[in-house]
């Protein structure tokens, strides 16, 4: 007697996953933004260090931290299609974003759970240019990062972000 084989349908899910690129943290509103090779990332406030988690950012909120507050993404390909198509050398640090990231689509972050290295986040919005960032760049830069400005998210758990750390959809 023949045997038939079974086939069976394996549903397969892809996640999302890249790196973190670079780390900024900047101490002061108009502060340049400096790199660093790690960071402390707190729920409610941010990554140690920084503007917003000391308060003192340009946009802190007079209420405390209100969502998507903590932390800022920008992807570098973001950053590398602005300098190819608009021709605004922007560099990673100029963003004013905390965390740049490389092979992950930000965007597709918004609503949902994602882990930096050891810190679990919640992507709570895109993270759209404003003027105050092109008045600290040059002329356009709010036009060429329009709908690629970057993720704004939460701090779920606190824990280390550093260079190299995977960015995990969850």
């Amino acid at each position: 007697m023949a045997t038939r084989a079974r086939r069976f349908r394996v549903a397969t899910f892809v996640l999302q996953a890249g790196t973190v690129q670079a780390i900024f943290l900047a101490g002061a509103a108009r502060a340049e933004p400096r790199p660093v090779r790690e960071a402390r990332a707190v729920p409610g406030r941010g990554l140690e260090g920084d503007r917003y988690f000391l308060g003192t950012g340009t946009f802190t909120s007079w209420k405390g931290k209100s969502e998507g507050e903590a932390l800022t993404l920008v992807e570098a390909e973001a950053l590398e299609a602005v300098a190819c198509e608009a021709g605004i050398d922007l560099a990673a640090g100029a963003s004013r974003r905390n965390i740049v990231t490389h092979g992950i689509g930000l965007n597709d972050l918004v609503g949902k759970r994602f882990r930096v290295g050891e810190v679990e986040c919640y992507g709570d919005r895109l993270c759209d240019p404003c003027r105050h960032l092109e008045r600290l760049t040059e002329d356009g830069a709010l036009r060429a990062l329009a709908n690629r400005g970057g993720l704004r998210a939460d701090i779920l758990e606190d824990g280390l972000i550093a260079v190299r750390d995977s960015v995990v959809e969850l």
